[in-house]
């Protein structure tokens, strides 16, 4: 009965990659910009050897990293070209992404909107890249005396519709989402349109839990190895929507953090055998993408206070993963992600402690592991690191 938890710390970097030049990101780390607020508190990862990561331990001085530390870890490199959310999952899963999905700084062009604006009947706003607390803020009355979509994207490749529940029904707006996803393909192919629901009334708008990613199809990942060889492949919060349903055995979707580490607890409690894949999002989106250092703080330091409940969980032939799919660093003038690389801290009965793997070319390794462990056929990229980490 061989389980793995692997758990992404949604925008968790730990360093500039050594291209971050490119992506106008020098300077960026994520977890050393939120250990700046009074709030950052994180033992229990401490304890797992989180700052003896290379990259880490040079930021963090004041930290002893002379001791033992209970795990092993290493510091992993992104070989994919980009810095989004669906790139980082894609190669943590085993897909190398020659090219980044495109981005749209000017906003999408007429073409584009005026097919979707054909397609659904409804006139389109904004159609720049914004905020999405701000771009409701601005547009949201409009909206609701008009029923036009609120059209927006990012520095990431995302097209995002944002619509009151009052005025586009849940349901309708998915739809909407998946006539979207339906036209950007090819050249135009971003990595993910998301249903960005809201409620309330102005200047007194706020995002719901009704959010709805559909990202493009990916092709041959670990997930669907692991299924196809009989294995469960659990998703937690957006690991569904990330790999458009690809690989995935059950699903469930969580409210935030608080709710995702729940449901993984409860997971935990079941009888199965394979994968469970799970992503924590309010690192990124309710604190990076709004350079609040506090709460990005606060954030880190919750799920370090609930990682005894996981560590305790943990039956004996299981083995715990934590690690990012990019940087997001809150101290940066940027609201944007940054490219960065991303700790790997595993921890189970069978785990080599104090045992440090140093840096290692690619998210994709964990993939590699992940099959290897489950004695599967690995058609992905990345070398695993399995006979490091396991005794004996």
């Amino acid at each position: 009965m061989k389980r793995v938890f692997l758990i992404v710390l949604d925008s968790v970097g730990i360093g500039e990659l050594p291209d971050a030049g490119e992506y106008n990101d020098e300077g960026s780390h994520t977890l050393y910009a939120a250990s700046k607020s009074e709030y950052f508190s994180m033992p229990n990862m401490a304890r797992l050897g989180l700052f003896h990561i290379d990259g880490v331990k040079e930021k963090f001085p004041n930290m002893d990293t002379t001791g033992t530390f209970d795990g092993s870890i290493a510091r992993l490199g992104e070989k994919s070209k980009g810095k989004d959310t669906t790139t980082g999952h894609w190669e943590i899963a085993g897909i190398i992404s020659d090219r980044p999905f495109p981005v749209y700084p000017n906003g999408f062009p007429g073409e584009i909107i005026n097919e979707f604006e054909k397609r659904t009947g409804r006139k389109t706003l904004c159609n720049l890249p914004y905020s999405g607390t701000e771009v409701i803020k601005k547009y949201g009355r409009e909206h609701m005396d008009t029923g036009a979509l609120i059209v927006y994207t990012s520095a990431d490749s995302v097209f995002q519709i944002a619509a009151h529940e009052d005025v586009v029904p849940v349901q309708e707006l998915y739809r909407y989402c998946e006539i979207a996803r339906g036209l950007l393909q090819g050249e135009h192919g971003v990595g993910r349109v998301i249903a960005r629901p809201f409620i309330g009334t102005y200047p007194n708008f706020t995002r719901t839990a009704n959010r709805h990613d559909y990202s493009l199809a990916p092709g041959l990942t670990m997930l669907d190895q692991l299924k196809d060889a009989g294995f469960d492949v659990l998703g937690v919060g957006k690991i569904y929507d990330i790999f458009a349903g690809k690989g995935i055995t059950d699903t469930v979707r969580t409210e935030n953090n608080a709710d995702g580490i729940e449901k993984l607890i409860e997971r935990m409690h079941r009888d199965f055998c394979g994968l469970c894949f799970v992503n924590l999002v309010d690192f990124d989106m309710v604190y990076g993408h709004r350079n609040d250092i506090s709460g990005y703080a606060k954030a880190l330091s919750y799920f370090d206070g609930q990682l005894p409940r996981i560590i305790n969980s943990l039956r004996d032939e299981d083995i715990l993963i934590i690690t990012a799919d990019h940087g997001c660093d809150p101290s940066t003038p940027s609201t944007d992600h940054s490219r960065e690389y991303v700790p790997m801290v595993a921890y189970g009965r069978m785990i080599r402690k104090n045992n440090n793997l140093g840096t290692r070319d690619s998210f994709s390794d964990i993939a590699a592991t992940i099959l290897e462990y489950f004695n599967v056929g690995q058609h992905v990229e990345g070398v695993s690191f399995l006979k490091d980490i396991i005794n004996g």
